[in-house]
């Protein structure tokens, strides 16, 4: 019996555009959590009994281990009730994030068709495999996309007056 063959090693280039757009899925996750906490909270008033609070802080502590897709299923839903108006294009962003962060965290790499491109082997849940060849360009463009859905994704959080705190901001007293 042979050995399966080691993988391709990825360009310097290529392995930095991905562990970039890895880390933009994690801020995302951060935000995407920061804004439920506020929306929700927001959602309920000031004047929430105990067992409401007691409810909500359950939920909250649920999220912190959500996934990515998730965690925009449970964004979508809360920016429906609370009628952001541009809710319906940013959840088609946010889905395609969806997509790509599996992809980007899932595939196996082999060398694409022209130099300096890369193929994902990759098949979802739903059999589908990536057709196309990705380069460094084509992932920062995923970077790209997913900050300024985060970007967007703080903006509401901040728009509700419940910042929250974020993770490594512990401020010295």
């Amino acid at each position: 019996m042979s050995l399966p063959r080691a993988p391709d090693r990825l360009s310097d280039e290529m392995a930095s555009a991905i562990g970039h757009a890895v880390s933009g899925f994690g801020f995302l996750e951060e935000a995407l959590k920061r804004a439920i906490f506020s929306l929700t909270r927001q959602g309920l008033g000031e004047d929430a009994d105990d067992a409401a609070l007691e409810r909500w802080l359950r939920r909250m502590e649920e999220i912190a281990d959500d996934t990515l897709g998730t965690l925009i299923d449970s964004f979508a839903a809360v920016m429906k009730q609370a009628r952001i108006e541009d809710r319906h294009t940013l959840a088609e962003t946010l889905d395609a994030i969806r997509l790509q962060r599996n992809l980007l965290c899932h595939a196996s790499w082999r060398p694409g068709k022209e130099p300096g491109s890369w193929h994902p082997t990759f098949i979802n849940t739903r059999g589908e495999r990536f057709p196309d060849d990705m380069n460094t360009e084509d992932v920062r463009a995923i970077h790209e996309t997913t900050l300024k859905a985060a970007r967007r994704v703080v903006s509401i959080m901040r728009a509700t007056g419940i910042d929250g705190e974020w993770a490594g901001h512990e401020t010295e007293e």
